[in-house]
């Protein structure tokens, strides 16, 4: 993925009311995201397996204990398995991994995975498979 096209996500993120979005090309994973509204958007950097580098600054301590919600980053139709017939990628009460996939958010044709920003336990979970979804509806929470 090239540096323009990584900068016009950036952009993208920054006017819309997006807090979070990941986009994957070929082996290339970039990850955007603001923690507050007016914030700028940050850009993290592609990571190779077992890499820990960003460029995103280390978090307060005091919010690595708190829950953290994961919201719909756009509109569609939410999967919660990854094929029909199949169980769930997550329910309550299971632990993930950052990067783990939760759901899948089909938008136009284009089915978008969900992965979790951080590991934990799933804490809260959307009831709605099938069903659509709007941009910012909260789909679970990870504590």
């Amino acid at each position: 993925m090239d540096l323009s096209k990584i900068k016009t996500l950036i952009d993208f993120v920054g006017r819309s009311n997006i807090t979070e979005l990941t986009v994957t090309e070929k082996d290339v994973t970039v990850r955007i995201f603001r923690t507050s509204p007016g914030q700028e958007a940050v850009a993290a950097l592609p990571q190779e397996a077992g890499s820990t580098d960003s460029l995103v600054p280390d978090a307060p301590s005091s919010l690595a204990h708190t829950s953290h919600a994961v919201k719909a980053p756009v509109f569609g139709v939410l999967h919660r398995a990854p094929a029909p017939g199949e169980p769930p990628f997550v329910a309550i009460g299971d632990e993930v991994e950052e990067g783990q996939t939760l759901f899948i958010i089909e938008a136009m044709k284009v089915f978008n995975k969900i992965a979790a920003p951080r590991a934990g336990r799933i804490t809260r979970l959307i009831e709605i498979d099938g069903g659509e979804i709007e941009t910012g509806e909260l789909l679970a929470e990870i504590a």
